[in-house]
């Protein structure tokens, strides 16, 4: 599994990968109790978010790929201690732009739908 880009991600907080091959890639998020939003441990979505885009930017795996738009749709809530999983597949590529889908589960059900418009730029995007 080579992955190049994203390195310096904290896969505490985004992820694990699973596999990455193909313009496919799988993560998995376990949730902690860092992640909760409230004191019934339902999980802030935006790490659920942050999954889905990490999964998305792996499987395009391209060092200077970025988030340009996405569209979005949380299906089901996740509370502390649960592990959903993050499956992106690249739909479409035209020139530098990539639309990859997204589907995170957890214990199978879909949880988060997503389609996320990246971008391979010809150089860092601080550059």
């Amino acid at each position: 599994m080579n992955i190049d880009t994203h390195r310096h991600i904290d896969q505490s907080l985004c992820g694990k990968p699973l596999s990455v091959k193909d313009g496919h890639s799988q993560v998995e998020l376990v949730t902690t109790p860092q992640m909760a939003a409230d004191e019934q441990g339902l999980i802030h979505g935006g790490f659920i978010f942050g999954a889905a885009d990490y999964a998305a930017m792996i499987a395009v795996n391209h060092p200077h790929v970025v988030l340009g738009a996405s569209d979005v749709k949380f299906l089901k809530p996740v509370r502390v201690g649960e592990t959903v999983i993050a499956q992106a597949q690249v739909q479409e590529v035209k020139g530098k732009k990539y639309r990859v889908s997204v589907c995170v589960t957890k214990g199978g059900d879909a949880i988060f739908q997503g389609m996320f418009t990246c971008f391979v730029l010809d150089r860092h995007v601080l550059d």
